[in-house]
């Protein structure tokens, strides 16, 4: 019986009314007023005392209160649902709007300002939800990254609670449109590029949204390459955890080039790549060099041998240059004095070796000379010594996120600046006094070659040389013979830790000289293709000299890659066609 029945019960008794507030309390009633008529009965009606009126008003109040507590707390949760179901931040993330900013470049924000408000185009590399509110992004632009942050406030702030799990739910290499504030974080940021300052993100909006899924992760295409057993066991990451032994493979990184490129390290490779043709151009111009561009599609093979790629060129057949070689001279034939090329060189040698490709990029460059050739040895010394300190000068960062990856030692130069040359008899004796058996008049091989790199890294403290007067018998048909000896030509290569990068040597310029030697190595001076270059030189060149440079080779020696095809944005070789 409830607390009002109850009082009702009571009023009845007292007052012998029959106004009941319900059917029980009436029945109630009617009850003790039956018994009170019953003959033999003693009892009698007795009023309630104040003492328990007052007890019962109190248990009533009190249930009341209870009630209108209870239609409080729903009221008051039934609020805060509505409120929660509105995201105040809905216009601050999503598909992006119409743009109405331009974006700044990730790099510059070294020097912004703190408190400054930008707009930026990015990927999102790496996302980390610490709570429900609080999300963390590693942003990356090229090779440079910066951190964002994603913090839910109140209904005065940009960024709702919707915002921040949307956030965390992004796919990681998507790419975004933010706008934040600059802060300087509690502490560096050290897995940043740019620690000093991150981003309190504002708004945030998709450009290009990534799949979830990809051939490989780029974390893994992140971690150094550990030569040592032990070093690869110890390694650990930024939460101090064991890491395993980088499993993505040269041939997986090459076959997915497009997310490989993406990586720090790789953007840096292609940003020193970019230097040394910089600087390799730059030091040409200074020194009177025009750039000429010349076929690629020739009628006959440009070396000579069978190293060349035959084509179909309609009704007959034509061949890939080996070189810009012939159209150098003719060049010089044609009184442009200093000429070099950029570009393509095709090379049909099947080898998978660690450093060769059947497509590279040349840095070729032909001139004339007043006295004799050592006057070209001085130039390209001294070009040498240019894109050096220019790499050193223009892109140390790069080199420094190369080496985090692919650790190697510095590359060593003389500091006096003066490159060390020997000749090529000098070479070989320094091998067999190692006990190297090596031949006066026979090609280097490449052990012999790499041989001769650490014994002279040993003796001159130099990763540099130039070997200069090769056997005559295994250069090409258009190398000078060396006038002192003619089984020796006025022919050098320049080294880089022991492995070739450059070829070059005076030029035979006189006509009836040049037939004599084609023709000593069986290459005819009438067969179409070459016929043109042999009649240029009837009508007098001037003496000359140059070399052809692969750029390749010199990126991946420089910064000590260990193989030729990571220095190469899309590599070509006997089993790699694509992509």
């Amino acid at each position: 019986m409830s607390l009002e029945q109850e009082t009702a019960k009571l009023k009845i008794d007292s007052e012998g009314g029959k106004d009941a507030t319900t059917p029980e309390v009436e029945q109630s009633a009617q009850g003790q007023q039956q018994q009170q008529q019953q003959p033999g009965s003693g009892s009698e009606s007795k009023e309630p005392s104040a003492s328990a009126l007052k007890k019962l008003a109190k248990a009533k109040e009190k249930e009341e209160k209870k009630a209108a507590k209870k239609r409080e707390v729903e009221q008051r949760q039934q609020q805060q649902q509505q409120a929660a179901a509105v995201d105040f931040a809905q216009e601050n993330y999503g598909p992006l709007p119409a743009a109405d900013k331009r974006a700044s470049q990730i790099d510059s924000l070294e020097n912004v300002s703190e408190d400054a408000v930008i707009t930026v185009q990015a990927r999102v590399q790496n996302i980390r939800a610490q709570t429900a509110k609080l999300v963390f992004l590693l942003l990356r632009e090229g090779r440079f990254t910066i951190q964002a942050v994603v913090a839910a406030g109140d209904e005065k702030s940009s960024v709702s609670r919707q915002m921040a799990k949307w956030t965390a739910s992004l796919n990681a290499e998507t790419i975004v449109e933010l706008t934040g504030i600059v802060k300087k974080p509690v502490e560096p940021v050290n897995s940043a590029s740019i620690s000093a300052f991150e981003i309190h993100v504002q708004k945030i909006y998709i450009l290009s949204n990534a799949v979830a899924q990809f051939p490989m992760q780029l974390e893994s295409a992140l971690l150094p390459e550990l030569k040592d057993e032990e070093e690869q066991q110890q390694q650990v990451g930024a939460d101090g955890k064991a890491l395993k032994t980088p499993k993505v493979s040269l041939k997986t990184r090459l076959d997915n080039r497009v997310v490989d490129l993406r990586t720090p390290t790789n953007s840096a490779i292609l940003w020193i790549k970019h230097g040394v043709s910089e600087l390799f151009q730059e030091y040409l111009r200074k020194n009177g060099f025009v750039q000429i561009f010349t076929p690629k599609l020739m009628a006959a093979a440009s070396e000579g041998g069978s190293s060349v790629f035959a084509v179909k060129y309609f009704e007959r057949m034509a061949f890939l240059a080996q070189s810009p070689q012939l159209h150098k001279q003719m060049a010089i034939g044609g009184d442009c004095g200093r000429v070099y090329e950029i570009g393509p060189v095709f090379r049909a040698e099947n080898s998978n070796s660690h450093r060769h490709m059947t497509e590279f990029i040349g840095l070729d460059l032909e001139m004339t000379f007043k006295k004799d050739y050592g006057e070209v040895l001085d130039l390209l010394e001294g070009l040498f010594v240019y894109i050096f300190n220019g790499l050193k000068e223009r892109y140390g960062k790069e080199i420094e996120t190369v080496r985090k990856q692919y650790p190697a030692e510095e590359f060593k130069v003389p500091e006096t600046g003066k490159m060390l040359r020997l000749t090529f008899a000098q070479g070989i004796a320094m091998l067999r006094e190692a006990g190297v058996e090596a031949d006066d008049y026979e090609d280097l091989s490449t052990a012999n070659e790499r041989h001769l790199g650490k014994l002279v890294k040993e003796k001159y403290d130099t990763d540099f040389f130039i070997l200069d007067k090769f056997p005559l018998a295994v250069r090409p048909f258009y190398t000078m013979p060396a006038p002192e000896d003619n089984r020796l030509s006025n022919s050098y290569d320049f080294f880089m830790r022991g492995e070739e990068i450059m070829s070059g040597a005076q030029r035979v310029h006189q006509h009836d000289l040049l037939i004599e030697r084609m023709k000593a190595l069986g290459v005819d001076p009438e067969s179409e293709g070459l016929k043109d270059y042999v009649d240029s030189f009837k009508y007098a060149t001037a003496p000359h000299a140059g070399g052809g440079i692969g750029l390749e080779r010199v990126v991946f020696l420089y910064l000590g890659l260990g193989n030729i095809r990571k220095a190469s944005t899309w590599p070509r070789d006997p089993q790699r066609l694509r992509p």
